[in-house]
């Protein structure tokens, strides 16, 4: 007797594969779907690089930018010149979100219209494909930006009256003069800055001055000077944080605010005028004392008489 085919065997489930897989096709996953291959490497690299590109642009900006020290008006501080490989660093734009550039912050600018009026623009490359390499090398500040950027220290806010010089040579702030350890002299032997009138910065400006005090076209000049030549807060762009290239120059950026150890001095006429009062007394005391003296002594006479 044959013995009965029990139920839910493999026999009795034709919609059931068999012990040999005859029943799914090869390479399903168990779904009757086909998984799916692995992609070479060489196929997925060039999505690899769109997406750190698109990354890179992204945190440049909106988070930090690599940027290029363009010339020597910052030394020694930070590192720039014609033709050679100058510091690259990295500009916090996050910072200035939340909080108003402050005195001794190293800043990176956009340069307002005073500033940037009578500069030749950069030249634009003609190749497509050289102009696109330029862009790219900016992102990571392997070349120049296309924009008209500046780096400069922040001396003095919105409000605040700053000058040159005390009797020392220094720059004068709300009447306190500055002790700046950052500033760089080309020839020490010839540390004197160049005057200029008392300038009270507008609100919502900066006044912004190189390290290189000498070798330095900032506030002082830039538009012609005075109120022309302060920097809109809207047109910052970052605070100025790390060294990142070349390696021998890692390390933070001092943000030394001077103003915290500034010292009061007296401010107004020159020396000699100041001295002019003291002089006019002493000469005018010789004659009041002999004309006192005279007037006592026919004073006493009198009584006597």
């Amino acid at each position: 007797m044959v013995d009965p085919i029990p139920r839910g065997s493999a026999e009795s489930d034709p919609e059931r594969p068999d012990q040999d897989g005859e029943g799914e096709s090869s390479g399903s996953d168990g779904r009757g779907r086909k998984a799916r291959k692995k992609r070479p490497f060489w196929q997925e690299l060039p999505i690899l690089i769109v997406i750190a590109l698109v990354l890179t642009i992204l945190i440049q900006q909106f988070v930090a930018k690599v940027f290029m020290i363009p010339s020597e008006s910052m030394e020694t501080t930070l590192h720039g010149c014609t033709g050679c490989f100058g510091d690259r660093v990295v500009v916090d734009r996050v910072t200035y979100d939340f909080t108003d550039p402050s005195p001794g912050d190293v800043i990176v600018f956009r340069g307002p219209g005073p500033w940037t009026e009578h500069e030749i623009a950069p030249q634009e490359p003609s190749n497509i494909f050289a102009k696109g390499l330029r862009e790219l090398g900016s992102l990571v500040g392997f070349a120049p930006p296309d924009e008209q950027d500046f780096v400069k220290r922040v001396i003095a806010v919105g409000g605040q009256t700053v000058q040159c010089c005390d009797p020392k040579g220094r720059v004068i702030v709300d009447g306190k003069a500055l002790d700046e350890p950052y500033v760089h002299w080309v020839d020490p032997n010839n540390a004197a800055q160049d005057s200029f009138a008392p300038v009270t910065v507008p609100q919502g400006s900066l006044w912004v001055m190189g390290d290189n005090r000498n070798d330095s076209c900032d506030s002082r000049c830039q538009g012609g000077g005075g109120i022309n030549g302060t920097v809109p807060v809207d047109d910052v762009i970052g605070k100025a944080r790390f060294i990142v290239l070349p390696p021998s120059r890692w390390g933070g950026v001092s943000d030394f605010d001077a103003q915290d150890s500034a010292t009061p001095v007296a401010l107004g006429a020159p020396a000699w005028q100041q001295g002019l009062p003291l002089g006019v007394g002493t000469a005018l005391s010789v004659p009041a004392l002999i004309v006192g003296r005279r007037t006592r002594d026919a004073l006493r006479k009198r009584r006597r008489g």
